[in-house]
């Protein structure tokens, strides 16, 4: 299990350098962004639990980024944090896609119950990221992962990599497919496993894991990786 990961974008480097202390010293492990441009580049390019963003950022402003997280589909929980007191602000933020709202100067402690309350976790809370040898799974994130690179999953290539996953070198049943991702039986989702595990599988290689889906023809599959690093973390 891994300690949870926060995104804080903060271009006050000062400030930006102590909230980074506490939230280390509280059991985080974080990310720190000195514009919006660049927190943008590092929510593409790793899985967060929680963004704290500034709402006043040179290049591209917090509201922008919690505006594109949204467009794109992310779930991703926001803290935005800002020197503005005003209700319409805040209000902005709120309906913009914000879960939380926090006005400077603010005490740590509240700053780290904020993140708890929206998180849903206890201090120093971990994440569970379900692992097969090199692969890592996240789910909140819809990401398949491999080292520092990842792939994005659509909905139903998560939960079959989820599935296969669970089962890792035993074998997962095309019937458990079927039922547990598609449901009803038919032509049709027989043909689209077959699709999805194909399109899984071309992910896999393309982060250079060494994780290979193997098919046990007619029955299902089972995830493979080299002799001793071979099992489910």
């Amino acid at each position: 299990m891994e300690p949870m990961r926060l995104l804080l974008a903060e271009d006050e480097a000062e400030l930006s350098r102590a909230l980074c202390a506490i939230l280390a010293h509280a059991g985080y492990e974080v990310d720190a962004a000195a514009d919006g441009e660049e927190a943008l580049y590092k929510l593409d390019c790793q899985s967060y639990d929680l963004a704290i963003l500034d709402i006043m950022m040179p290049k591209v402003d917090g509201l922008t980024v919690l505006r594109t997280l949204r467009q794109k589909g992310r779930d991703l929980p926001v803290m935005m944090l800002t020197a503005r007191a005003e209700i319409d602000d805040r209000v902005t933020g709120l309906d913009a896609g914000a879960n939380d709202y926090l006005v400077k100067p603010f005490a740590a402690k509240e700053l780290l119950a904020r993140i708890r309350a929206i998180t849903h976790t206890s201090p120093g809370a971990v994440r569970k990221r379900p692992a097969f040898g090199d692969l890592r799974l996240d789910e909140g994130d819809s990401l398949l992962l491999c080292g520092v690179a990842n792939e994005s999953l659509t909905a139903n290539e998560l939960k079959v990599a989820a599935i296969l996953f669970a089962h890792g070198s035993g074998l997962t049943t095309l019937e458990q497919l079927r039922r547990e991702v598609w449901g009803v039986l038919s032509d049709t989702e027989s043909s689209a496993i077959y699709v999805t595990v194909s399109n899984l599988r071309k992910k896999v290689r393309s982060l250079g894991s060494t994780v290979d889906i193997v098919t046990a023809r007619g029955l299902g599959y089972r995830l493979s990786a080299p002799e001793g690093d071979d099992h489910a973390q």
